[in-house]
């Protein structure tokens, strides 16, 4: 399994009240929900400053696994790569 990486697009995403994980994603009118957070990544010590810090999620839904990362700077979500090999139930 390996994610391929794609032209960043921007979607919508709702996330935890509380903790600010993701929960559900909107791909113009598709809607995905978040089944598992599989990891984390935040670049908020060392990251270009052209683009500022940002925090990467690798998230599961009944479709993908998808990269979902959030640009705290411009404060936006974008999809930054998909893997869409066949899911395993758990």
């Amino acid at each position: 399994m390996a994610i391929t990486r794609v032209e960043p697009v921007y979607v919508q995403v709702r996330t935890d009240w509380l903790t600010g994980r993701p929960r559900e994603i909107r791909l113009g009118e598709q809607v995905l929900a978040v089944t598992r957070i599989a990891a984390v990544r935040r670049e908020t010590a060392a990251y270009p400053m052209r683009i500022g810090p940002s925090t990467t999620f690798e998230v599961d839904t009944t479709v993908a696994r998808l990269a979902l990362t959030f640009r705290h700077r411009g404060r936006r979500w974008t999809v930054d790569g998909v893997d869409t090999t066949e899911r395993r139930a758990a």
